[in-house]
């Protein structure tokens, strides 16, 4: 076989919005649900910079039956004049990548959508895109087709359709199915990325409508007293050591607004908003305001008298042990880690956040003694529990006990390259024995557990580090754990690049996958974080047809739509892994060629951080509620 030719015509260039179909996640992040999502955010918050450069008070968000989102806003509405390049400005922003006024500081003194790619990448990723623009009397409209203009333009511009007083842009949008499968739009998500929105923009008023269900969900979110309103809706269950402290302060053109409280536990929940842009990965803004605080409880500390000359600092985690801080800026020029803007990269930020804190943070607590010496409790409490907590785990981790094999049925895989090896978590030693036959030795490892492991949301540190089976899974995956009061997590000695939760599909199953979930999430977050964490899917049952070849059925759902094209047909129910033989459970649980895996992602760690607490804390009656108010969405196998 010749080999293949490198030369001039092995560059390819993407012309237009191509590159943006071609490779949809460099641009959304994935196109799963998070990045379906990503599309309707990309367009909401277009009209929130409207309303930051002060030319939008109500914002419109509609999810239709057809599957479509239709966004209106009360702003300017989108320039819809001829343009240097040779076309209407409305289809510059619409056609092409980096275009759009966010690069023109006298238009937009601060802006989320700062890479002009948003309504432009929505529209190259949709199936149908429709723009009305009101705007100067007249309503224009402009219609696209997986990012092509499908309007015919009268004298080279868009065609006017009627008349109005009113000015503002409305985009309905459908994403293309050829770039995101079966995907519907998350209601809950977008609910409360809105909420979340109207509590960082009290001036803002945003009505959101799911037309989907047969009574249409209809919320509208408006908070005059913004992000102290969002702490105390953080805050709601929790008991309050301190009052709400705002403040707001601006340093070299970068506005800065901080909110915090004191609970009574020991979480740290710290939310970092850059031009209403949440920052899952926080960045700098959240690093000078970490640094400042750390600084200022230690130094006031010491000047009471609370820390002596002898005695050592308190911690970062130690002085924000049952912290709530929401820390918000404006920049007009900000650096985002990716497009999908995780994480704020603003050197400048970080200076500004730790001036203001600095500033205003000291003339609230010089003038409010009491409440800084319960904040410097809260801090005295955790370092209390923590040296306690470094005892028993150093003691614990210490032990013999504490050694590779664990509860010594661990079979691994014969390669050392952990890009390729993969580790199933399998419950039962009857499962476990089906699959170490099944595997493929090479690169994937088995580690049968006994039933079902301990709740960690419940138990302290001692019982957490006592328990077998997570002993075995920390020195399994080799990368260590982190946990409220150090990090001896590094992801870089992860031994397996998949771990993979298998476990039988009923209800058993079920609460052994949420166990372990629960155990990655608070342990080894960045397990999931960088995509490691997947589940597998095993089948329901298998169909045996008097003719013809027998297949695998997953769902109750694709057994009916089996139903409906053979009549005469034998059905096998597994009820366990334990009851397949290794060539079943190859062929469809565990060979990469034609498995299904769903990889676990945190969407919103707000929510993951209140719904794990939430079903997995201790407390009955909020459990119970959140059921009962949720079991109409449940899928019960019956």
């Amino acid at each position: 076989m010749p080999k293949e030719q490198y030369n001039a015509d092995s560059i390819t260039v993407l012309e237009g919005l191509e590159a943006v179909r071609r490779r949809p996640g460099m641009y959304i992040g994935s196109t799963g649900t998070r990045g379906y999502n990503h599309l309707l955010y990309e367009i909401v918050d277009n009209s929130v910079d409207e309303h930051l450069a002060g030319h939008c008070t109500h914002i419109e968000v509609i999810l239709n039956k057809d599957g479509s989102a239709t966004v209106r806003d009360d702003g300017r509405g989108i320039p819809v004049g001829m343009h240097k390049k040779g076309i209407t400005a409305e289809r510059v922003v619409l056609t092409t990548l980096h275009s759009g006024a966010k690069f023109d500081s006298s238009t937009y003194k601060v802006s989320g959508g700062l890479h002009g790619v948003g309504s432009s990448v929505v529209n190259a990723l949709s199936e149908k895109l429709v723009i009305t623009i009101r705007q100067d009397g007249k309503i224009s409209r402009d219609e696209y087709k997986q990012g092509k203009p499908v309007t015919d333009l009268v004298d080279g511009l868009l065609p006017v359709i009627g008349r109005t007083k009113e000015t503002g842009t409305e985009i309905s949008f459908r994403p293309d199915p050829e770039i995101f499968g079966d995907i519907t739009f998350k209601e809950s998500s977008i609910r409360h990325r809105l909420h979340e929105t109207a509590y960082l923009n009290p001036g803002l008023t945003i009505d959101f409508c799911d037309n989907r269900p047969e009574e249409p969900i209809k919320r509208t979110y408006h908070e005059p007293d913004g992000i102290s309103a969002y702490i105390s809706n953080l805050d709601k269950e929790k008991e309050k050591v301190t009052d709400i402290i705002r403040f707001k302060g601006r340093d070299s053109n970068i506005e800065v607004e901080v909110a915090l409280q004191f609970c009574n536990n020991y979480e740290e929940t710290i939310l970092g908003f850059c031009n209403n842009i949440y920052n899952v990965e926080g960045g700098m803004h959240i690093t000078g305001f970490k640094n400042r605080f750390t600084t200022m409880i230690n130094s006031y500390a010491r000047e009471l008298g609370i820390l002596k000359e002898k005695d050592d600092n308190f911690t970062g985690a130690d002085t924000r042990s049952g912290l709530t801080a929401i820390v918000a800026v404006k920049h007009p020029d900000p650096m985002f880690e990716g497009q999908t803007k995780t994480k704020l990269g603003s050197a400048d930020a970080a200076r500004a956040v730790n001036n203001v804190v600095n500033e205003q943070l000291t003339l609230f607590l010089d003038k409010n003694l009491e409440t800084l010496r319960k904040i410097i409790g809260c801090a005295e409490k955790s370092a209390r529990i923590r040296k306690a907590e470094e005892k028993t785990r150093s003691n614990l981790l210490s032990k013999p006990a504490f050694s590779f094999d664990g509860n010594g049925k661990l079979a691994n895989c014969e390669s050392r390259d952990a890009s390729r090896n993969e580790i199933f978590i399998v419950e039962g030693d009857s499962a476990g024995g089906s699959a170490k036959t099944a595997r493929d030795r090479r690169f994937q490892a088995i580690l049968p557990i006994r039933g079902k492991i301990l709740n960690v949301e419940k138990a302290t540190m001692d019982k957490v580090l006592a328990n077998l089976e997570i002993k075995t899974m920390i020195n399994a995956f080799g990368c260590g754990f982190s946990e409220g009061y150090g990090n001896d997590f590094d992801i870089s000695r992860l031994k397996y690049d998949k771990i993979i939760i298998m476990t039988d599909a009923d209800v058993d199953g079920s609460h052994i996958s949420v166990l372990l979930l629960t155990f990655f999430y608070r342990f080894m977050p960045d397990l999931i974080r960088e995509g490691h964490v997947y589940i597998a899917t095993s089948p329901l049952y298998k169909a045996i047809p008097s003719k013809g070849e027998q297949e695998y059925i997953y769902d109750d759902a694709a057994l009916e739509k089996y139903r409906q094209s053979h009549k005469n047909f034998t059905l096998q129910r597994f009820k366990g892994l334990g009851e397949m033989d290794s060539a079943q459970l190859w062929e469809t649980t565990m060979n990469p060629a034609t498995r299904l895996l769903r990889q676990v992602e945190i969407e919103d760690v707000q929510t993951a951080d209140h719904i794990t607490e939430l079903l997995m804390g201790s407390q009955v009656e909020p459990r119970r509620q959140y059921i009962q108010e949720n079991a109409v969405y449940a899928t019960l196998d019956v």
